[in-house]
């Protein structure tokens, strides 16, 4: 169903473009050697370059570059084996140079496209228009002293993968799947974290509003909003805003505003440059970056699985449901976990423990799929505990929730608590002889015809084993000495 707005006037459709701004993981900057660790001190991870000093010359990284190509190919896009740096010049308070290094004319990597998946199921291909590499800035801070700013230059020089969609996402929500799709696939190849919180992964939100078969109108682009769900709510904002704006009998200046996420509406920033207010040129320190071919390929070869494969895998080859194939392969970090507990066991077993009990013990211990309560490890050697007999199901439950609060291994809890399943067909008869006779009345009931107090003949066996007989043995002893 597609995403409407009604107005004064009648129906408005909403036009979203998305530049994703996506810091690559690399220990070094994009033209220089010092480090990108987040979280140091200010100003400790800054070279002469980053310091724009006289006379410093950039050199670029190689990881970096490949970097970029890697995301480039896990997009299905055009690898440029020719590109070019140049300089976009204006005034950065935090960029001791004076102009960014970034690519315009010519980029890295061309075009390319994003399947996202709807909430109603429904699919839609939204284009990448480029991928290019340019350097970040670094960080103002107000906030150190009443009347002068700080600046840090840590940041400044850091690689960034600028993503640029095409203008095909419709609503909210298409804009909110698409920056999750793409910040799952640059997870899943390792060129950029996605750590919306540290800044590693932000966006500028381009939108324009018209009315059906109208061409484009104006758009307004929403600078450096850092969470999906705040970009969601600035598509909303600054849509409803525009059509109020048309409706009133104004005009939609292009402009760059700010999402005020308290209040959730935008504001004014400044007017939109176009590219020649940026005076682009090509950066003389720089030659064309001229790529081998071969070298392309190799990276290529070297892609891990990407999410809508696994997923496909995961239906196809462990007969899992499209929606908990959905679920698994999310993060990848879940998806290996799985797929470890799952090997050589029964994958529909191996996922209902995993989004089910283990999912559980990760919220109510405040604690993530990288260092979790239980390893995969550890999961795995619980449900082959089940597989042998040694576990009911119900057991294992009890013995999952003791591997959490002890964080030992199931085996060694089954020997200290003594829970083993009893199989021994003797004992359990034993047992049932006496709930039997405790319940004599019962018993004459059910052979009167009262047979759904079988369940109630086996739960009390089962109590008065303490949970440790093997429920299937039981019901057969059960009908043995009822029948």
């Amino acid at each position: 169903m597609s995403y409407t707005i009604e107005g004064s006037t009648g129906t408005w459709e909403v036009v979203v473009g998305l530049e994703v701004h996506a810091q690559v993981v690399s220990r070094s900057k994009l033209f220089s050697g010092a480090a990108t660790a987040f979280g140091a001190e200010p100003n400790t991870q800054v070279s002469l370059v980053d310091a724009g000093f006289p006379g410093m010359l950039p050199v670029p990284n190689r990881e970096c570059v490949a970097q970029a190509i890697r995301t480039g190919l896990g997009l299905g896009a055009e690898i440029h084996l020719w590109s070019r740096f140049d300089r976009k010049n204006y005034f950065y308070a935090d960029l001791p140079q004076g102009y960014q290094i970034s690519q315009y004319a010519h980029p890295i990597v061309g075009e390319g496209a994003v399947e996202i998946e709807l909430a109603d199921g429904a699919r839609k291909r939204v284009g990448i228009t480029r991928l290019h590499l340019e350097q970040d800035a670094g960080k103002s801070l107000h906030d150190q002293h009443a009347t002068k700013s700080y600046i840090d230059l840590n940041r400044s020089g850091v690689a960034l993968m600028e993503v640029v969609s095409e203008p095909d996402m419709r609503s909210p929500e298409e804009a909110g799947a698409y920056l999750t799709k793409l910040r799952q696939i640059m997870r899943y190849l390792g060129t950029c974290d996605g750590n919306m919180d540290e800044g590693s992964l932000r966006a500028d939100v381009n939108v324009s509003v018209r009315k059906p078969g109208e061409g484009f109108r104006t758009r307004c682009e929403v600078k450096n909003v850092n969470s999906i769900r705040f970009v969601m709510q600035a598509v909303e904002a600054e849509a409803r805003r525009q059509i109020e704006v048309w409706e009133e009998g104004g005009t939609v200046e292009q402009e760059t505003r700010l999402f005020d996420t308290a209040r959730g509406v935008t504001r004014s920033m400044r007017s939109k440059e176009e590219a020649h207010d940026y005076r682009y040129f090509p950066d003389p320190d720089l030659p064309p970056l001229v790529l081998d071919a071969g070298w392309v390929e190799e990276l290529r070869a070297g892609l891990p699985e990407l999410p809508d494969a696994r997923r496909a895998r995961y239906q196809r080859d462990f007969g899992l449901s499209a929606y908990d194939a959905h679920v698994l392969v999310l993060e990848k970090e879940t998806a290996a976990y799985f797929e470890e507990v799952a090997r050589g066991r029964d994958p529909k077993l191996a996922a209902n423990w995993v989004m089910g009990d283990l999912f559980a013990a990760l919220n109510r211990t405040k604690r993530g799929i990288e260092n979790p309560p239980v390893s995969a490890r550890d999961l795995g050697a619980l449900l082959d505990l089940m597989k042998d007999g040694t576990l009911s199901g119900k057991l294992a439950k009890e013995v999952f929730e003791a591997m959490v609060e002890t964080g030992k291994p199931p085996g060694a809890i089954v020997e200290e608590r003594g829970l083993r399943q009893v199989t021994d067909t003797g004992a359990i008869e034993a047992a049932a002889k006496a709930v039997l006779e405790a319940n004599a009345d019962k018993v004459a009931d059910y052979k009167g015809g009262k047979e759904k107090l079988f369940g109630f003949f086996v739960g009390q066996v089962m109590k008065a084993m303490a949970g440790k007989g093997n429920p299937a043995l039981v019901n057969d002893v059960l009908k043995k000495l009822l029948g």
